[in-house]
């Protein structure tokens, strides 16, 4: 299906679609509850868009190849609405947004990545993503004295790379800081990790934040 139609006006308009993943094979017993752990992501413009956490006071706002984010598992996509933000544009409207969500402010509970494809969707759209989704964090808002901390707060063990749109719509990808060298802590650490990027599937890069 086209995820790019043009109106009467001569004016186009691109699909923007939710891609929901499990983050647990449990999903497949507990989501005709209305229950879950789900990551997602928004598709615009032939790209899938998330919310990932790192230590770093940096955007946490990444991009994928659609239906393929590493450590999850592909469930179903949802079509939110449409938008006729052009891609330029977009790419901006999402650098502006990464200033609002570094990683190191990531939380299951309260900022995770179901909260930023809701933010993205009700800004593009008007529209929220399904509560379905989302609902286990909510829930967790109102016992998260409960949770462990490993729950309650995860991280990215990989440094910010950025991706810069060129005038030519291209991508030139640059790392914000120094090679990273792992140490005998965050192995210890790794199952803390949301978003592994050796854990599989499509690359991830983080989306460079505007300058203020």
């Amino acid at each position: 299906m086209n995820s790019t139609s043009e109106d009467s006006d001569g004016s186009y308009k691109t699909q923007v679609l939710l891609n929901v993943y499990d983050l647990t094979p449990l999903n497949n017993y507990v989501y005709w509850f209305g229950f879950g752990i789900f990551h997602s992501g928004i598709e615009v413009h032939g790209m899938e868009y998330g919310y990932g956490a790192h230590e770093y006071p940096a955007s946490g706002v990444f991009e994928v190849e659609p239906r393929s984010c590493p450590g999850f598992m592909y469930r179903c996509s949802i079509l939110l609405g449409h938008t006729t933000m052009p891609p330029l544009e977009f790419r901006a409207f999402l650098e502006n947004m990464a200033t609002e969500y570094h990683g190191d402010t990531y939380h299951l509970i309260s900022k995770n990545c179901n909260h930023f494809t809701d933010d993205v969707a009700t800004r593009l759209t008007g529209k929220a993503i399904p509560g379905w989704i989302n609902r286990l964090a909510r829930l967790g808002a109102l016992c998260s004295c409960l949770l462990p901390e490993s729950l309650q707060v995860s991280a990215v063990k990989q440094l910010p790379e950025y991706h810069d749109c060129s005038e030519e719509d291209g991508y030139e990808s640059h790392s914000a800081t120094t090679p990273y060298e792992p140490t005998e802590s965050d192995d210890a650490d790794q199952d803390k990790h949301l978003l592994s990027p050796s854990a599989g599937g499509g690359e991830v890069t983080f989306i460079k934040e505007a300058q203020r």
